[in-house]
């Protein structure tokens, strides 16, 4: 198989995936990224762990922090207790939630993101969630209306 053929089934499958978590499956947000392909991330009740990310994925797609994945335990693992299974996007989170098997304390979190962008039409947009949106006083705001009347 080649490369990009490679590529494209993987994208497929990341993309295309509704699969609901298997019952020894679980859903958790990536908190960062360790090196070779290991990241720590946190269950719905507060552990942390470290799962690595397989061989398929590794060159084809990338996670963030603050993404959501659905890893599969390791029972013999001491530090690296999971590995990724699923890597979930917006529109597979929106369907978990349609189905029920959404774990609450990430929801909260979730929906602070999606506060960010003010548009339905912004929502496939990246959000950076390092930057602060201060609010800009009425002075502020004058100088940018004056700026843009001057230009």
């Amino acid at each position: 198989m080649t490369s990009v053929t490679k590529k494209k089934y993987v994208r497929t499958e990341v993309l295309n995936t509704y699969d609901l978590p298997r019952n020894e499956q679980k859903i958790v947000k990536i908190l960062r990224s360790c090196g070779n392909n290991l990241h720590e991330v946190v269950t719905p009740e507060g552990d942390k762990f470290l799962a690595s990310m397989p061989t398929k994925f590794r060159k084809y797609v990338w996670i963030k922090r603050g993404d959501f994945v659905v890893v599969d335990p390791i029972l013999e693992g001491v530090k690296v207790k999971g590995e990724i299974a699923i890597i979930l996007r917006k529109d597979q989170i929106k369907h978990y939630k349609e189905e029920g098997v959404w774990p609450k304390p990430f929801s909260d979190s979730n929906e602070k993101v999606e506060s960010h962008s003010s548009n339905s039409d912004e929502d496939d947009l990246f959000v950076n969630t390092n930057r602060c949106d201060y609010p800009l006083s009425s002075s502020e705001e004058e100088e940018e209306d004056d700026d843009d009347e001057a230009g």
